[in-house]
């Protein structure tokens, strides 16, 4: 019988964090660029932002069709890795004109910032690698 103990929640490595640039234009008391502090998240949080960024529309015979954005579901899920700067903050929002953290960050950023912060939550959490590089891992 092989050891599942390697599986139980208590062996699992916890949340992964870790801080990175988005953007030189903003900085730090001492002039530095200031980093993003992000972190991972699980399998049903993803799931409640793709749930989030669905929207109905309707098919033949009446029949709701779910149709998930995938911008907003990108969104939503860089917004929940997102620990600082706080998103949610209202100053913050305020000091944008905009309300909502989906709609700070696309106020914030520009889009190349955008799309880094996209490519560093996404690899974050675990859509970096292909199937055939998780296997050969698991090899290894």
């Amino acid at each position: 019988m092989s050891d599942l103990s390697m599986f139980f929640a208590q062996s699992a490595v916890a949340d992964t964090t870790e801080e990175v640039v988005v953007s030189e234009r903003f900085k730090d008391k001492d002039g530095q660029p200031a980093a993003w502090k992000l972190r991972s998240m699980t399998q049903a949080e993803s799931e409640e932002c793709r749930k989030a960024a669905t929207k109905y529309g309707k098919g033949k015979n009446g029949v709701r069709l779910p149709e998930v954005d995938p911008d907003e579901y990108m969104a939503k899920l860089a917004v929940s890795s997102v620990i600082f700067p706080d998103l949610r903050n209202a100053e913050l929002q305020k000091s944008y004109g905009t309300l909502g953290a989906e709609s700070l960050l696309r106020h914030m950023l520009l889009p190349g910032e955008y799309a880094v912060l996209l490519e560093k939550v996404q690899e974050l959490n675990g859509f970096d690698k292909s199937l055939d590089e998780l296997v050969d891992e698991a090899k290894n």
